[in-house]
């Protein structure tokens, strides 16, 4: 699909993961892989959400170079080493509080790896069955805003040369029709750079972990779904799961 090819839509999305895809390896703690897609309409994102994001880190650290990575905020790594705890806790409640009154809407497919690799489907990639579990979901979520003969670009974080070409062939393949709705999707892929200070891919990446431990300790503790479980993606009937979340098998 060429830029060329439809008029842009309204919205722009964007995609980080929680866990890894393999299927060799199963970590026994965290058993899944998370792939989470934060859908932003253009003009809020590029009007509100960016300078409030900014605005945090200004706040915090002084400057808006810091890149909010989940891990690097739980095991206190770099500039989140550097802050006091009673700092810490602040920006904390600060974030949680931005997150909440954001608005964008939430697309999580969650691969149990354990069920996956007992179903012994050759070759079956965990990240690329996310992906594709997550483009159908989004053209449903274009039907309903009436965007879905329009091109809509979907940003995802690079994670090695060799897996961004698969996945971007993958991507591809999903869209020319190789999908459950055996349709052509309206959608293009865009790799950035892990080091891209993109506010839409730190949003992604801090809801990915959180949708995880609400499938593996459903019963635990778990603020940050509490806030999350009111973005995700609805049918007109109202129905989550199925829609914008989804775990499978």
């Amino acid at each position: 699909m060429n830029d060329t090819d439809l008029r842009y839509s309204d919205f722009i999305v964007y995609v980080d993961e929680s866990g890894d895809h393999s299927l060799k390896s199963i970590d026994e703690g965290y058993p899944v892989f998370v792939l989470t897609f934060c859908v932003f309409l253009k003009e809020y994102y590029a009007d509100v959400v960016t300078p409030v994001l900014r605005k945090l880190k200004f706040t915090t650290f002084g400057h808006d170079m810091v890149i909010l990575h989940e891990q690097d905020i739980r095991k206190k790594i770099g500039a989140f080493h550097l802050l006091g705890k009673e700092k810490r806790e602040a920006f904390l409640e600060e974030l949680n509080v931005l997150i909440s009154k954001t608005d964008f809407t939430l697309i999580a497919s969650v691969i149990d790896k354990y069920k996956l690799k007992k179903q012994d489907i050759q070759d079956t990639h965990a990240y690329h069955l996310a992906m594709r579990i997550g483009l159908e979901q989004l053209y449903s979520f274009l039907q309903m805003h009436s965007q879905e003969d329009r091109l809509t670009h979907v940003v995802c974080e690079a994670r090695g040369y060799s897996e961004d070409r698969a996945l971007e062939l993958e991507f591809r393949n999903v869209c020319k029709g190789q999908n459950a709705l055996q349709k052509q999707l309206p959608f293009d892929i865009i790799i950035a750079d892990k080091k891209t200070n993109s506010e839409g891919l730190q949003f992604a990446d801090l809801s990915a972990r959180p949708v995880g431990l609400s499938v593996l300790r459903p019963n635990q503790s778990n603020r940050a779904i509490r806030i999350l479980e009111k973005k995700f993606h609805k049918n007109k009937e109202g129905e989550v799961v199925g829609h914008g979340f989804h775990v499978y098998p």
